[in-house]
């Protein structure tokens, strides 16, 4: 990880490497997730189903557009694995492979305010 500081302008710039895998989903399916607390019980894992159902049965009526996304994965400071998703659009990107580097940044400021 890469840190620089700008004092002029009060704002820190790090830089996380790591990758990204490209995929498609379909539009309506994007809000679909799991938690650890949906696995907590047969109970709750039965709730996330019921969601998940809902999801693909309205997506079927209401038809869906395909879109890429990217699954990017970095390794945080405190050395903790970050998963973050990337809309890229209606059109796969001109990459030749599906696994591709994937640079993150993060700028850390303070807005100044009217005193």
């Amino acid at each position: 990880m890469a840190i620089t500081s700008d004092e002029k302008e009060n704002k820190i710039i790090g830089i996380l490497e790591g990758t990204a895998k490209v995929g498609e989903v379909l539009a309506g399916f994007t809000q679909l997730a799991l938690s650890p607390q949906d696995l907590t019980s047969p109970v709750a894992l039965q709730m996330a189903i019921s969601r998940i159902y809902d999801a693909m049965t309205k997506t079927v009526e209401t038809g869906s557009k395909k879109k890429y996304v990217a699954e990017v994965r970095v390794t945080d400071s405190m050395g903790n694995p970050v998963i973050i998703a990337l809309d890229l659009g209606e059109k796969m990107p001109m990459f030749t492979n599906k696994e591709v580097k994937a640079r993150v940044m993060i700028e850390l400021y303070e807005e100044m305010q009217n005193r």
